[in-house]
């Protein structure tokens, strides 16, 4: 394509374009780079970045029919791309009125800086005690038949879901989630979102699933864990407050859970399955070396107090 050709010649001219740079250019390349930088990182937070990533790849197709000069291929891209474009806006067009009023009523630099300070530190994953927290929670809840809609954030993120409910920003214990859900109490209709170990907002809407496959006997708790398994990669369980029974929703699909114990080992498969072993194991040392401490600080404390009296 024609793109590829101006790429290549403009990379084999590199060197006589750099000697024509002026400081008006440096200048066009920062604010360029920054609101590159900007629209990615407010891609990341929605639906629109798997997109991204699906756009990436068919440009890569495209470079590489071009190399390899097939033309058919090339013939039906140039055709397709001005309707792919109209496709594209009115697929993103709720995030890119969302993207349009935030800019109107915030900050720019100032979202910049909190956007930047937030991805150099990666979100904690899910621990195991957290799991053990969930697992208890859901197992207690249903043996009471308490209903129950809880959603683990995995790679995408949920913000446009946690928008909808009341932030609450706790730590997961299964005491917090059985009062969250517990019957005539605030926030126990809507769904609890978990990102890493906290508990982030409680009352939060989730889409309706309008998969006709599904069940007629499932309700819309049921429905609500399958729409956001269908649009994001979380994982959500439910507790059906008819049957106590546990259920787990994922990529759309919904598995009947037996007991704790396999709610606990399908947790684990799920959250660490794409998970980077090495970057497990380094948490789990810092939560050792943390444990370590704190068990020297109380032992330190005993000693003084020991010597004191």
């Amino acid at each position: 394509m024609q793109f590829v050709t101006q790429a290549i010649n403009y990379l084999k001219n590199m060197g006589i374009y750099m000697t024509t740079v002026q400081w008006r250019d440096v200048i066009e390349i920062l604010i360029i780079a920054f609101l590159l930088y900007y629209i990615l990182a407010w891609m990341k937070n929605t639906r629109a970045w798997s997109l991204l990533k699906g756009i990436i790849v068919i440009a890569l197709f495209l470079v590489v029919a071009s190399i390899m000069q097939l033309d058919t291929i090339i013939w039906i891209a140039k055709n397709v791309v001005n309707y792919a474009i109209i496709a594209l806006l009115l697929v993103l067009q709720p995030e890119l009125r969302k993207g349009l009023e935030n800019l109107g009523r915030k900050n720019i630099l100032g979202e910049f800086l909190a956007t930047t300070a937030m991805h150099q530190t990666d979100i904690e994953s899910v621990s195991t005690d957290t799991i053990s927290e969930i697992v208890k929670a859901c197992t207690e809840m249903g043996k009471a038949r308490t209903g129950a809609l809880i959603v683990i954030q995995r790679a995408e993120f949920l913000s446009e879901y946690e928008t909808t409910g009341i932030s609450i920003d706790g730590k997961v214990t299964s005491g917090l989630l059985i009062n969250i859900f517990e019957k005539n109490t605030p926030l126990h209709d809507g769904a609890v979102i978990i990102v890493g170990n906290r508990v982030t907002a409680a009352t939060c809407y989730l889409p309706l699933s309008d998969n006709m496959g599904l069940s007629k006997d499932l309700g819309t708790r049921h429905r609500a864990a399958v729409g956001v398994s269908e649009k994001t990669d979380a994982i959500t369980i439910i507790v059906s407050e008819e049957t106590g029974r546990i259920s787990i929703a994922i990529d759309g699909k919904i598995e009947s859970i037996s007991d704790g114990e396999q709610l606990k080992s399908r947790l684990i498969r799920l959250i660490y399955k794409d998970g980077d072993k090495n970057r497990i194991s380094r948490r789990n040392k810092r939560h050792e070396k943390k444990n370590n401490e704190i068990k020297s600080d109380n032992v330190s404390g005993e000693g003084a107090t020991g010597e004191k009296s």
